[in-house]
């Protein structure tokens, strides 16, 4: 009897192996049911009024920054170009980045503009009033903040770094912390391209 009770527990573990593997694995945090959908009403780099219907049927990318940001912000949207050069043809364009200013007294919609043209097609620059940003901020549990202007009224704006990515449908799936490659952006940009293209 006590021979026999270990293959029963070799038995299930294998049951449960094989569920498991059934399983999507991410680099990213798996977010899913954890935040809401995708909805916000800002500015773009035209001066019109954007909102998720814009880029419907796309996986989008958020991140929160500013364009005067030293290093952050550009070595993300960096990666996260790279990760999109990296998909398969066919998923390439079905991934828009909207990159979402919380800096509104500096980053007027001109100054948006050329900055994301710098990184390529597939990113939208959006900005809004400080107030929509807290609530846009406040709904996906982050949030930014303003230092000090110094002599020549410069300041820094801290904020996350961390990037929410939402299905074609809009809905919350990951999150991209610091630290993740291009090449495993792209790998878990390509599954969530593929159960739902």
């Amino acid at each position: 009897m006590n021979r026999t009770l270990p293959l029963w527990f070799v038995f299930i573990a294998l049951a449960l192996a094989g569920c498991a593997g059934d399983e999507k694995s991410w680099h990213g945090k798996d977010i899913s049911g954890l935040m809401p959908e995708l909805q916000f009403q800002l500015e773009g780099t035209d001066g019109k009024t954007v909102t998720p219907d814009d880029s419907q049927g796309n996986i989008r990318l958020v991140y929160f920054g500013f364009t005067s940001c030293p290093d952050v912000c550009p070595t993300t949207l960096t990666d996260l170009r790279r990760s999109v050069q990296q998909l398969p043809a066919e998923y390439q364009d079905d991934v828009t980045t909207l990159f979402v200013s919380v800096d509104p007294r500096r980053d007027t919609p001109e100054r948006l503009a050329s900055y994301v043209s710098f990184f390529g097609e597939g990113i939208v620059g959006l900005t809004a009033e400080e107030p929509t940003l807290r609530k846009l901020a406040k709904r996906y549990r982050t949030t930014f903040g303003y230092d000090q202007p110094d002599a020549n009224g410069n300041y820094n704006v801290s904020h996350s770094s961390a990037v929410y990515v939402f299905d074609r449908s809009g809905s919350a799936r990951l999150l991209l912390r610091p630290g993740l490659s291009p090449e495993q952006i792209s790998e878990d940009l390509a599954q969530l391209a593929k159960e739902s293209g």
